[in-house]
């Protein structure tokens, strides 16, 4: 670069600047940025003459003024002319200011780009490389149609110096990643190739970051290029240090040319020369050789380069897969790092090893460091190994180990993580599935699997179990004993009860000659969960209670009591009214050759394709590639799917329900595509009910107690449903874990209920509390449900509201009392709450609870999940609109801004739902930066509107954020930016 003269420097800019850091408020600075924006449009106006100088001093002045943050209307007309200059550093300026300021649809464009036009063709390589650095930063679509043609002369011209083809090379790259289809293909990509073999290593590199992205699209193209790669590949890695100085980066041989050439081998298969093949195989041994030399430097740099080329060579030999030697070392040399004391190297390892795993000729030596495996698992402390530890022994697992693997992620889900909870279900319940040791394992293991992780079990787990069970009958009578035995338990999760409804209802007669599982018992064990299950659950039991008339007649006169009882034949629920009313009719009028046939027990399922091996792609579809590629082992293992009893896997459209002689028949299969669980932000989708037996559905709200009273779900409900099954929003007890007993504090609260609407606000011992919430504009509704868990009632309970201080005038709370003042044992009672929000607020609602049992009076204060940003309505707008009021929020108080640790792994998904849930509009395409959120919101209140906007920045290399909030309010800045902290 040329360098700059000492009467180029600008006397004039920098006394500006100076007085600008000097200013002792915004106000002076503003008076100050207005008087010499005056100066300098009168200048530009009165003076016709300015020389080359000038303009250089005052488009400076105004490109910082810019970049302070205030708009800059004019000056781009003079900009355009220090592009004609033939001085470095005024022309330099012109392109600095238009490749920021000048937007892609100025009326200037054109002749931006016909003054481009003049440098390229120039002979003066860094006015080229100026043009070219413009095109790259602006990268408009028309300025690629106008000017990619003429790029690629430049990068196989004989007379292009090598510092413009790798700016050719770079910007060219740059247009085809924004407007790919305005680079033309033709005779130059045939000869673009051979800049792999150029003696310029910058250009080479260059050369192949183009090549690689390019080959992605057309292979066939630059097919040609793998010869030259290798070629150029083998001179790198036989090198020594001391033959490439300039491109030697702490001993290691230029290692990021390394790393782009052997990226681009990946995108071809293996060589069909064997003099190619040969020469690539000795290259990616001299590559696994060095990796076990010592190192020659102690610096992590050294070790960073080295170690960056041998994981691109092991990702190369895992994508040709034809080499068990080169395999198997790859494999070895990954397992030395299992145990290394730096947590990438582990993490890449393992991540690494996963790939291997699914090769046949690597798949015993990766089974070699299962005991490693499982030590990482149970001591890393990164949960992010830890997941790639789990990966790891889903792709390890065959028949000779399936048992052994299984039970130690059984062991280990009882303390993993939330975060990985839910995917190492599903893969135990695959592996269960896939290499059972026999079907009693089978069903041993899924119960277990409810038993330790009820939460995360999803319902095509326990349709699964169920299949097996009807399938097969060698199985029923025990599996109907070990279900009858985990119901007994005293605390039951709400998908143990479904399946032992399910199970018992079929085969239950099977267990009814021992006197310790008799009908009555069965019966007496189901109806002691009736009252703590949701709707759907109840429904399920309803048709199980009508299973056990046919099944036992002896005990009749006790089950249409049950249904008979008016709890349920006047629910407010209409399918179990409905249930209700039928089951009633149906035992009274029917005889029982009717029942018998009507009722008859469940045949075998028809075979499908597994639902929890769908809904595992759908999630993780990079560790799913496994399962893709065990097709290729000759050792694959029969599974539950392809043994003899032909036990195929049903989906939720056609739940595993008993069906009824008249029955219609059952509604499609769902494609592994489909959204099994209703993750997505709208609500779930019903399933359709064949038979007698309820559709399964998920409990609502995560609380055994909770039913859900509303009509319809509240639109943030859809947000809270996509967020429960996800990774690290589980830390919030999204899947319904309980709040601990005693007073709850807001500070608990502001984590838990600020992006979740449903879920268990407290339990202990006594009583269970659960919320459900809508809100709309300033007006919410809270249902509470109080669930007596003991066998005694409640007596004088009164529950009670109150608004402590100032927020008893900012915010109404109307509650309803309750009809009763005795909850009895094992009953739930409903209480609606309205509030409404008057102005914006701090503190919550204190919700106070007083009841008598056995004698001793109780009392429980709690503050109810009633936030400020419950009152959030979410805002569309453009770029314009959002940047013409993000400066409009700039008085003192108005922004705060925190730059945080993260709590949690970053993930974008994870934070666009939680931001979602919280209450923002997300507005994608504002910030330049597609990893960062913008987001904009009005807080609703009686009295006033609060405008809300919000700018997140993620840095996932340091695991940081930024958050930057915007309100027109100072305490509401102050209060959302506390809740927010709490989410990331």
């Amino acid at each position: 670069m040329p360098t700059v003269a000492k009467g180029d420097a600008m006397r004039g800019l920098a006394v500006f600047i100076s007085d600008i850091r000097n200013c002792k408020s915004k106000e002076a600075e503003q008076k100050r940025i207005n008087k010499e924006l005056a100066n300098i449009r009168s200048k530009f106006k009165g003076d016709k003459t300015l020389d080359g100088y000038s303009k250089k001093k005052y488009v400076c002045k105004l490109l910082f003024i810019f970049l302070l943050g205030h708009d800059i209307d004019f000056g781009h007309m003079e900009a355009v002319n220090l592009l004609s200059s033939n001085k470095y550093t005024e022309k330099q300026i012109g392109y600095l200011f238009i490749s920021v300021l000048v937007n892609t649809e100025s009326e200037l464009i054109r002749l931006i780009i016909q003054a481009i036009k003049n440098d390229l063709f120039t002979r003066n390589p860094v006015h080229i490389c100026l043009a070219l650095q413009c095109i790259a930063n602006i990268g408009s679509k028309e300025m690629a149609e106008a000017l990619a043609p003429e790029i690629p002369k430049l990068i196989v011209s004989g007379e292009t110096l090598d510092a413009v083809k790798q700016s050719a090379c770079l910007c060219l790259l740059r247009l085809f990643r924004t407007s790919p289809e305005t680079v033309p293909s033709g005779e130059w990509t045939q000869r673009v190739g051979h800049l792999l073999n150029d003696q310029h290593l910058g250009v080479v590199t260059s050369a192949t970051s183009l090549i690689h992205t390019l080959a992605q699209k057309t292979p066939e193209d630059f097919r040609q290029c793998v010869q030259l790669a290798i070629s150029r590949l083998s001179r790198i890695v036989t090198s020594s240090y001391t033959d490439l100085q300039d491109y030697t980066y702490y001993f290691v041989p230029a290692p990021w040319l390394s790393v782009k050439l052997l990226r681009l081998l990946q995108v071809y298969p293996p060589p069909e020369d064997p003099a190619m093949r040969g020469r690539l195989n000795e290259c990616l041994e001299t590559i696994l050789n060095k990796a076990q030399e010592p190192p020659k430097s102690k610096k992590v740099q050294h070790s960073n380069a080295k170690n960056a080329v041998l994981f691109e060579a092991i990702n190369l030999i895992i994508h040709h897969d034809t080499e068990p030697t080169l395999l198997v070392r790859a494999c070895n040399q990954l397992g030395q790092f299992l145990q290394h004391r730096e947590t990438n190297l582990r993490y890449l390892a393992l991540e690494s090893m996963c790939l291997l795993a699914s090769s046949e000729f690597s798949h015993e030596a990766v089974k070699k460091h299962m005991d490693t495996v499982i030590t990482a698992l149970k001591t890393e402390r990164d949960v992010s190994v830890r997941q790639r530890a789990v990966d790891l022994l889903y792709g390890m697992c065959d028949k000779s180990n399936a048992e052994e693997i299984v039970a130690e992620m059984l062991s280990y889900l009882e303390t993993a993580d939330y975060s990985i909870r839910e995917e190492m279900v599903l893969k135990v319940a695959i592996l269960a599935e896939k290499y059972p040791v026999d079907y009693t394992w089978y069903v041993d293991t899924i119960l277990n699997l409810i038993r330790i992780a009820g939460d995360y079990v999803s319902d095509e787990v326990w349709y699964r179990v169920i299949q097996i069970v009807i399938n097969r009958d060698d199985v029923q009578g025990y599996a109907a004993k070990v279900v009858f035995e985990a119901l007994q338990a005293p605390a039951c999760h709400e998908n143990m009860v479904k399946v032992g409804g399910y199970i018992l209802g079929e085969f239950g007669n099977l267990i009814a000659g021992d006197q310790r599982s008799s009908p009555m018992v069965q019966f007496q064990l189901l109806h002691s969960k009736y009252h703590l299950c949701s709707a759907p659950t109840r429904g399920l039991l309803l048709s199980t209670y009508i299973k056990f008339i046919n099944l036992f007649p002896e005990i009749k006169g006790q089950l249409q009591d049950v249904l008979r009882n008016n709890n349920n034949l006047q629910n407010a629920d209409a399918e179990l009214q409905q249930r209700a009313i039928e089951y009633l009719q149906l035992s009274t009028v029917a005889s029982q050759d009717v029942l018998a046939t009507v009722l008859e027990e469940m045949p075998p399922f028809p075979e499908r394709e597994s639902s929890i091996l769908a809904k595992l792609k759908k999630k993780k579809p990079n560790v799913s590639d496994i399962e893709v590629k065990e097709g290729k082992k000759s050792s694959n293992p029969p599974t539950l799917n392809n043994s003899a009893a032909n036990t195929p896997e049903a989906t939720p459209a056609s739940a595993p329900v008993p069906v009824m002689a008249a029955a219609p028949a059952p509604a499609p299969v769902q494609s592994a595509s489909d959204d099994l669980l209703g993750l997505s932000a709208g609500p779930a989708a019903a399933v359709p009910v064949t038979n007698n037996f309820a559709a399964p559905a998920a409990p609502a709200g995560g609380g055994g107690l909770l039913v859900d009273v509303f009509d319809t779900p509240p639109a943030q409900n859809n947000v809270s449903t996509a967020l429960a099954p996800q990774a690290e929003d589980n830390f919030f007890n999204m899947a319904g874990e309980t709040a601990p007993s005693g007073d709850a504090s807001a500070t608990e609260l502001d984590g838990r209920f600020a992006i979740k609407n449903n879920g268990v606000l407290f339990e202990n011992e006594l009583l269970q509390i659960g919320v459900k919430a809508e809100y709309k504009g300033n007006l919410g509704r809270l249902g509470l449900f109080y669930g007596n868990k003991t066998s005694y009632p409640f007596q004088f309970f009164t529950p009670t509201v109150s608004c402590p201080g100032e927020l008893a005038s900012a915010l109404n709370v109307q509650t309803k009392p309750l009809d009763v003042n005795t909850v009895e044992g094992g009953a739930q009672v409903q209480q609606i709450i309205n509030v409404e929000c008057i102005a914006d607020f701090l503190d919550a609602p204190i919700l106070s609870i007083k009841f008598s049992y056995s004698g001793s009076m109780q009392q429980i204060n709690l503050m109810l999940p009633v936030m400020l940003n419950k009152f959030f309505e979410p805002v569309e707008m453009d770029a314009t609109t959002f940047f013409n009021r993000w400066k409009q929020l700039n008085s003192p108080g108005q922004e705060e801004q925190k730059i945080f640790k993260a709590t949690y792994p970053i993930n974008q998904d994870n934070s666009r739902t939680k931001l979602l849930g919280f209450g923002f509009g997300l507005l994608d395409g504002v910030d330049p930066n597609p990893d960062n959120f913008v987001g904009a919101g009005i807080i609703k209140a009686q009295s006033s509107q609060v405008g809300c906007l919000l700018r997140l920045e993620p840095n996932m290399q340091a695991q940081m954020y930024r958050l930057t909030l915007r309100t027109s309010s100072n305490s509401v800045t102050t209060r959302l930016a506390d809740l927010l902290l709490k989410l990331f």
